[in-house]
């Protein structure tokens, strides 16, 4: 449609262009003569009719247009109108190429004059139907503009509204009249605005429509952020020339702030899956709360800090009581020590965190590390006190929007308070939010309370555990001894390895090195069992199969449970039931693998007895390291098999090594391996002992920390010939004196004058006891090293029993006065009989001290 001038200067002369109204209305004319016979026919009659100029002129119009039943009354008409009478009416026609009246026009007739003076008439012919179309289509596009739910905008090409429908005007105030001329700019901020005409310009350039372009706005007299989804499409004139842009838009918000929620429920689930799988994957309490923060921070929030009361990373106990108020105020009533143990940022210039009233007037904000209280009346010391959130909102001019304090409480015991906090331009905290957040919280407490846990049980099985190895660096007779224990990492508990160096009579000593299956307190409780009961076993001077089958024995009895057993109300349990239930990781904890060597110096000979250990390994001078095929055995505990003994030479300057799997064992390479590394490690044995300790642990990059290690080395010296004295007596009764003097004689040579009288007194006692109680040849033997050991053998079975002699008894109290003057005495089964000994310390310059008269009668 051509556009209307404004002013007379605007008028514009042309022929009407396509898309005029009237090829919408399809208006047609022609003229009748004085005759009532057909003089013009015009271009849009011929169009309307589908009757060309020839064929109409000189026709009648009644006779060629009306059907027959009509004619009569349109002979009447048309001679009214020759009159000079004008006529309106609705005639109906015969549409070109059909033989009924099927057309319907409305035909304006007016009476005309030619130059003659002669009547004529012009008749204006319209279509009815066009315009009965026309009228329905203006219909309907009013309904669907004016009476449409959604805003309607039309633009025009310059981007003005041209029309708005009352839907809109409802939104954005006033009448629909009142919208016309505004543009974007009226309704939108200017950023939005711009994004708008943007997207009208490139409708209107390309002709491509644009589909849900969202828009945010606020609607007049509102704070209220409101969503639109705009579409715009190009709208065309009849010729096809586009006339504006058509803008329906609908208000999303409700669907916006569905998906926002939903998006956040996602978020949540995520953070917290993500929670599940990083929370908790340390037993350190610090550690733990770093890795709350790691989830938090920025998923959640801005900023953030963790503090744990100083009591639990301590060690303290939290008080008794119930409920997480009662269990707080045992803290401090919700102001005792707490540690900053955690901080987070997601902004790169962000301060540390300073809660608005939670920091005392002049005081800095808490660094990481630092240790602190909170005011009583501040919010933080309140959400301690109540273990209930507190919401506390940022102040003017910081960068904190607001804060979430948040107690951690684990099994109604408030262990510490995080901190979530979100900066000025982010999203607010919502309920959802602080449920997340109580979660996250919750979560992070209870793995915090078990590390607590867990660290308490490890530091008293730690303790436990150190007690039990041997203090300092061992000593033995002939032997040059180095050990070394490493304990494994946190993650791998407390373990069972354990080593001992056991003197026994004779110089002789006992090498143990065990490792109990299990880890934990349980681990290191049978730990301790076990070495007690070998070391009373040692004390028993068996042999070493005999140990350790009293000791599988002692292992079984450990681990097995009771026939039967009782519950906590006294009723009887099947011992079935109580061996699968409460019994079922003890009998485990009880296994345990063990070698056990001695060691004579005098000798030089080593017997060994495994029971399920690695072989132990010795390297000879000048040799390569060799595992020693000692049969291993069954572990203790399991029982039904004996143990084998291996005796053998080892020659002056050996290296022996006993160790645990931890030290050749572990996942990144197989056992043989481990034990290839280890035994090359000890090729060059001639080193100081403890160098050859730190050189194996370097070797074999023990740093894995997957076990505890136990390393027992022992390089094999031997008694020299010079510092030992042996005799065999005949069964007589001067042997008593032959003893007492070559025991003279020996002292003398060793320069141990001080020690002579008391010898000769013992030796007098133990020779005249084998003499009257024993049986078989008599065999004496001195032994000098850090003590002196004086030992008499015989072939008798029956041990000497020290008692107290009557007053009237002439004899019993020989071995009296070997305890009383030896610094250690004892008997021992062997082979073929018994041997008593006694132990004497070596004289340190000063004299030896005489026993007194009081002690010597105390025997009588």
């Amino acid at each position: 449609m051509s556009e209307i001038p404004e002013t007379a200067s605007d008028v514009v002369w042309q022929s009407s262009p396509p898309g005029s109204i009237y090829d919408y209305i399809k208006v047609a004319s022609f003229s009748i003569g004085h005759d009532g016979l057909v003089e013009q026919w015009s271009d849009r009659a011929v169009e309307l009719f589908g009757i060309t100029a020839d064929e109409a002129r000189g026709q009648d119009p009644v006779e060629v247009f009306m059907p027959a039943e009509l004619r009569p009354r349109g002979r009447r008409r048309l001679a009214e109108i020759l009159d000079g009478k004008e006529w309106t009416g609705l005639v109906p026609f015969r549409m070109p190429g059909g033989g009924r009246a099927h057309g319907l026009a409305e035909i304006y007739v007016m009476p005309s004059e030619t130059a003659q003076g002669e009547q004529g008439a012009l008749c204006i012919v319209v279509d009815v139907r066009a315009l009965r179309r026309i009228e329905t289509d203006l219909a309907a596009s009013q309904a669907i503009f004016g009476q449409s739910p959604f805003g309607f905008l039309l633009f025009g090409t310059d981007l003005t509204v041209q029309r708005a429908n009352q839907r809109f005007a409802t939104v954005f105030g006033g009448a629909a009249e009142d919208h016309r001329g505004r543009t974007v700019h009226d309704y939108l901020s200017r950023p939005e605005a711009e994004r708008m005409n943007a997207s009208l310009r490139r409708v209107l350039e390309t002709g491509e429509p644009v589909t849900d372009l969202q828009i945010v706005g606020t609607a007049p007299g509102s704070t209220d952020r409101r969503h639109w989804s705009i579409n715009l499409y190009r709208v065309h004139g009849g010729s096809g020339r586009p006339v504006g842009v058509a803008g329906v838009g609908t208000d999303v918000t409700r669907r916006h702030i569905a998906a926002r929620e939903a998006a956040n429920a996602r978020r949540n689930l995520a953070l917290l899956n993500e929670a599940s799988a990083r929370i908790g994957n340390s037993l350190d309490l610090e550690t733990t709360a770093r890795e709350l923060l790691d989830v938090a921070v920025p998923g959640f929030c801005d900023l953030a800090s963790v503090d744990l009361y100083q009591g639990l990373l301590t060690g303290e106990e939290a008080p008794p009581g119930q409920g997480g108020s009662a269990r707080s105020e045992g803290f401090g009533g919700g102001s005792a020590e707490l540690r900053r143990v955690a901080f987070a940022s997601a902004v790169s210039d962000a301060p540390l965190m300073t809660t608005p009233g939670c920091v005392a007037e002049g005081s800095a904000p808490t660094a990481v590390g630092e240790v602190h209280r909170y005011p009583f009346n501040s919010p933080c010391a309140g959400a301690l006190r109540t273990a209930a959130v507190r919401s506390i909102p940022g102040e003017d001019g910081s960068l904190v929007q607001s804060t979430l304090a948040v107690p951690m409480v684990a099994h109604d015991t408030v262990v510490g308070l995080v901190q979530f906090s979100r900066t000025k331009g982010s999203e607010p905290f919502g309920e959802r939010d602080r449920a997340l957040a109580v979660e996250l919280a919750a979560r992070a407490a209870v793995c915090i309370d078990n590390a607590r846990l867990y660290r308490r049980e490890h530091e008293r099985a730690l303790i436990l555990q150190r007690s039990l190895l041997p203090p300092g660096d061992p000593e033995a007779a002939g032997l040059d001894i180095a050990c070394r224990y490493l304990p494994g990492t946190t993650a791998t508990e407390v373990g069972g390895d354990w080593f001992d160096v056991i003197e026994l009579p004779g110089h002789r000593t006992a090498l143990v090195v065990g490792d109990v299956m299990g880890r934990g307190l349980r681990a290191a409780v049978a730990m301790g069992e076990l070495r007690t009961a070998v070391r009373t076993l040692a004390l028993l001077d068996l042999e070493p199969a005999e140990v350790l089958s009293a000791l599988d024995e002692i292992a079984r009895g450990l681990g097995s449970p009771a026939k039967g057993g009782r519950t906590s109300g006294g009723a009887q349990v099947p011992s079935r039931v109580a061996h699968t239930s409460r019994d079922a990781d003890l009998s485990e904890v009880y296994l345990a693998t063990c070698v056990y060597a001695v060691y004579d110096p005098v000798t030089r000979r080593c017997t060994f007895a495994n029971a399920g250990h690695l072989p132990p390994v010795l390297v000879e001078p000048g040799e390569e390291a060799l595992l020693l095929d000692v049969p291993p055995g069954m572990p203790l505990g399991v029982g039904g098999e004996p143990f084998e003994e291996v005796e053998i030479e080892v020659p002056e300057g050996s290296l022996l090594a006993l160790y645990t799997d931890g030290l050749v064992e572990s996942r990144d390479h197989p056992l043989e391996e481990g034990l290839r590394a280890f035994r090359a490690a000890l090729a060059d044995p001639v080193r100081p002992l403890e160098d050859v300790c730190d050189h194996v642990l370097g070797a074999l990059d023990t740093r894995h920390g997957e076990d505890d290690i136990a390393l027992l080395m022992a390089r094999i010296q031997g008694l020299p010939t010079e510092a030992v004295g042996d005799w065999r007596l005949p069964r007589e009764p001067r042997s008593v004196g032959r003893a007492r003097e070559l025991a003279r004689a020996q002292l003398t040579a060793w320069d141990l004058e001080a020690l002579v009288d008391t010898v000769e007194l013992l030796v007098s006692e133990l020779v005249t006891n084998a003499l009257r109680y024993g049986e078989g040849e008599i065999r004496l033997r001195l032994l000098r090293d850090r003590t002196l050991v004086c030992e008499v053998w015989d072939a008798g079975l029956v041990q000497p029993r020290r008692r107290r002699a009557r007053d009237t008894d002439e004899g019993g109290r020989g071995l009296q006065l070997v305890g009383l003057l030896s610094a250690a005495w004892g008997s021992r089964r062997t082979p073929r009989g018994k041997t008593v000994w006694f132990e004497l310390a070596l004289p340190d310059g000063e004299g030896s001290a005489e026993p007194t008269v009081e002690q010597l009668l105390s025997m009588f």
